[in-house]
């Protein structure tokens, strides 16, 4: 099986000269033929056959008059030949550093298909350099430092930082492909309490594409991406640019109550917290940062003056949908709450959570 990379297959490399000599073999000329009508050397033109020699303009002007086919064709021919030996070489060298493939969660990027599996090691590292969007391996480490003294999270919770490095890049990649309109704080507070109804939907193909639609208009980009093993992270905030934000969701905890509190807890940090900070969400971070972000997503699916009724609400299912119906917010909203506050114990009541699994098949 041949190895893709680029435009090109590198298992298989053809010269231009091979085309040129299945168009001597068309017209029944001989390379000596050709190198009369050319002006060329017998050896010369061996040496242009088997790729030895390069295909310079002024030949391929010689050879769109001897035997057809523009001069830009065969000065593309050769360039795309040449191109592919330096890849080639390219690959060769990097199978040396194929052991830095150990380090990243590589089947997982493989199966939710954010690169292509590849048999040769230096293939392989090179899919994983442009996943990542850098040159060289050592390129990767000076930026994962960086990374690694940008993010918050918590230092309890074992994690693999090249794993929060590969989800945290799909979700760059993921956002170069949405249009969003430069940030603006006050439309993207306003659009949050608009999106509140938004969690009576349970449905992630109708929610989904309204959430980032709504969030875009306010310069903020919403990913939804599985995390590889080695990255404990049920959300993520970061600024990609000055008027750009992203926030990333996992479904780590798989109900759409952890789901939409997420989601609302990013936001906060968007809203209330400095832009030079990436905030990664695992478990055991507790700070006034994350406090703050919490209260932020709290009182606002369930504003306070709703909140007081909680502790009193009968534990049924009828008290439930009836109070959700009331504050306008799904069910789940109003069960995960009661359990977060301990008047409700979290075996309780979960039959109004809907849950979520990524189709990776």
């Amino acid at each position: 099986m041949t190895e893709p990379m680029g435009d090109f297959l590198y298992d298989w490399i053809s010269p231009p000269g091979e085309t040129i000599a299945d168009l001597l073999e068309e017209k029944g000329w001989s390379q000596t033929e050709l190198a009369r009508r050319c002006a060329y050397t017998k050896k010369h033109i061996s040496q242009l056959v088997s790729g030895k020699a390069p295909l310079t303009e002024e030949t391929a002007v010689k050879l769109e008059r001897v035997l057809g086919g523009s001069a830009r064709f065969w000065m593309t021919r050769e360039a795309q030949y040449r191109s592919s030996l330096m890849h080639r070489k390219e690959v060769e060298a990097l199978e040396a550093q194929a052991d830095w493939l150990d380090e990243l969660p590589l089947k997982e990027m493989i199966r939710f298909g954010w690169i292509r599996r590849f048999s040769n090691k230096g293939s392989q590292v090179a899919e994983c350099l442009s996943f990542f969007g850098v040159s060289s391996v050592d390129v990767w480490r000076t930026k994962q430092n960086s990374l690694k003294a940008a993010f918050r999270a918590s230092d309890k919770v074992k994690k693999n930082p090249a794993a929060i490095a590969a989800w945290l890049r799909q979700g760059e990649r993921r956002a170069e492909q949405m249009t969003t309109l430069p940030y603006n704080r006050q439309v993207f507070k306003t659009i949050l309490t608009e999106l509140r109804a938004l969690t009576n939907e349970t449905e992630p193909s109708s929610f989904v594409p309204h959430l980032q639609a709504r969030c875009a208009e306010a310069g903020v980009a919403v990913v939804f991406e599985p995390a590889p093993k080695g990255c404990p992270a049920g959300g993520a905030t970061c600024w990609l640019s000055p008027e750009r934000a992203l926030i990333m969701l996992s479904l780590r905890h798989k109900t759409n109550d952890h789901l939409w509190f997420a989601f609302f807890h990013e936001a906060a940090h968007i809203l209330l917290h400095g832009k030079r900070i990436l905030f990664l969400e695992t478990e055991g971070l507790d700070d006034e940062y994350e406090r703050e972000a919490d209260r932020f997503a709290r009182d606002l699916l369930i504003p306070p003056k709703f909140a007081k009724q909680l502790k009193q609400l009968p534990h049924t299912y009828e008290a439930v949908r009836r109070f959700a119906k009331e504050t306008g917010v799904a069910p789940a909203i109003v069960v995960g709450r009661m359990q977060k506050e301990g008047y409700l114990p979290w075996s309780w009541l979960n039959k109004v959570k809907v849950h979520y699994h990524w189709d990776l098949d």
